[in-house]
């Protein structure tokens, strides 16, 4: 009982959840914001009605979206002070300079031109109002290479030194910091992801739509799109991701080890990904796999000959580096997660596929389920990239920041348990309130057809009237 009232697994327990639910909104603004501006871009070059309608339409949800997403977002910037203050003091110096970035020239970027974007459709020309949003939208970009490249140093410090007198990591090379390998090989990966994420709620909401056969000749170019764009990022979403995992096997080859629940070191045909594996809890006996030879060696090293570390061996490294310890995350949960995370990831591109195979030749199925699974397929990649950051952030474990900092050692000496667990419960009721009207907004706002109603005299788009909708 006392463990379960711990500072320390109360404080993992609620910045896991709250940070889980932030990052729900996270991708689909990344996402959202490209989707809006390529209508409005399409618009402008084109001057078709219906691309104008879509701007409109899709642009309420993205709104919607990026405003709570800063209202959730705020609340992570007390916890590091709140429940990790010893982590903060260690690593603030490092730590908060790409967040100062991210507030300084992203975030004042974003927030500046989606003002301009919302209030300029009938005050600013055409062209300089379509600069607002792709600029919001590189404001987006920028926030989220800022704070990549800040969770980057968690996974692979560089660009500081140790004050050891003090007790803290001093920065003492920023562009070090910025141009850290991980958060390079991250940034691709997790904006491809966010695209999937944007294509899926573009698909759904064109699905509803179509299932009901209204707003044909808006919703059928839209769901094209939401499908192509599927399908590309899918692929990008793969190829960076096969980057990544050569910078993770570099970087921390522990948790490559406990993706794969991989005990002893293997090479070559025995370096093989394990689709399914049963096994007992200290992974001593294999009960049931499928397995794939070659290819954990091909996806870890590039060659079906490379040496993949397995989790004994390096325990025993890390043992004689940084001293007796368990240096092994949960091995179900990193197992799952990163089978999950490309099991979810798939099933999304195969789904694009087989709606572009359905949709060929201009023909719209009419069978009511087809509309079904474009609906409740929405939220398969938001799970993949979830599970995703559950996989980086628990094979981490036990380190907060790796070889410096364990998580033990990062929370806040002063806060009790109890106080921990007030402001959890807390949280979690503030935050489920949040997601009923987060899903509400949302959900009238897909559901809406006054944006999508073509106006009167299709010549005319009426300008002056779009701002009042936001």
């Amino acid at each position: 009982m006392n463990d379960l009232l711990s500072t320390l697994v109360l404080s993992r327990w609620q910045f896991g959840l709250t940070t889980i639910y932030h990052f729900l909104f996270v991708p689909i603004t990344i996402g959202m914001v490209f989707v809006v501006a390529v209508f409005q871009t399409a618009w402008v070059r084109t001057g078709r009605a219906h691309y104008l309608q879509l701007t409109r339409f899709f642009g309420r949800i993205f709104l919607i979206n990026f405003a709570m997403g800063v209202v959730t977002g705020i609340v992570q910037e007390f916890q590091f002070g709140m429940n990790w203050s010893t982590y903060s003091r260690f690593v603030g110096d490092v730590f908060g300079a790409p967040l100062a970035l991210e507030g300084i020239l992203a975030f004042f970027l974003e927030a500046a031109f989606i003002g301009i974007w919302i209030f300029g459709w009938d005050r600013l020309p055409k062209g300089v109002h379509l600069a607002s949003i792709w600029l919001t939208a590189l404001g987006t970009l920028l926030s989220a290479y800022f704070i990549i490249a800040a969770n980057a140093f968690m996974q692979h410090p560089v660009g500081f030194r140790l004050d050891a007198s003090r007790g803290r990591a001093e920065l003492t090379d920023i562009w070090a910091v910025v141009t850290n390998k991980v958060a390079l090989a991250a940034f691709p990966h997790t904006i491809a992801a966010s695209f999937m994420v944007a294509a899926a709620v573009v698909i759904a909401v064109a699905g509803w739509h179509l299932a009901r056969n209204q707003h044909l000749e808006t919703m059928l170019p839209a769901i094209k799109f939401g499908l192509w764009t599927m399908v590309t990022a899918g692929a990008v979403t793969l190829l960076t991701g096969d980057q990544l995992g050569l910078v993770m096997v570099d970087t921390q080859p522990m948790k490559m080890a406990a993706a794969e629940a991989l005990y002893n070191t293997a090479t070559g045909q025995d370096a093989s990904f394990s689709i399914f594996t049963l096994g007992t809890p200290d992974g001593v006996h294999e009960l049931f796999s499928i397995r794939i030879p070659y290819l954990l060696s091909f996806l870890s090293t590039h060659t079906t000959h490379g040496t993949v570390g397995g989790i004994r061996e390096l325990q025993a490294q890390y043992t004689q580096v940084y001293g007796p310890g368990d240096y092994s995350p949960t091995i179900w949960v990193t197992y799952w997660a990163f089978r999950w995370m490309i099991g979810f990831g798939a099933v999304s591109v195969l789904l694009a596929i087989a709606g572009l195979v359905l949709l060929r030749r201009g023909r719209v199925p009419q069978r009511r389920w087809v509309w079904r699974i474009a609906v409740w397929s929405a939220p398969l990649p938001m799970a993949a990239m979830t599970v995703g950051w559950i996989f980086t952030e628990m094979g981490r474990q036990p380190w907060l920041v790796f070889g410096l900092l364990k998580t033990s050692a990062g929370v806040s000496p002063n806060v009790t348990g109890v106080e921990v667990l007030i402001s959890l419960v807390v949280f979690t009721l503030l935050y489920g309130a949040l997601a009923v009207v987060e899903f509400r907004l949302l959900r009238r706002a897909a559901q809406r057809a006054d944006e999508l109603t073509p106006p009167e005299d299709p010549a005319q788009d009426a300008p002056e009237t779009i701002a009042t909708v936001y």
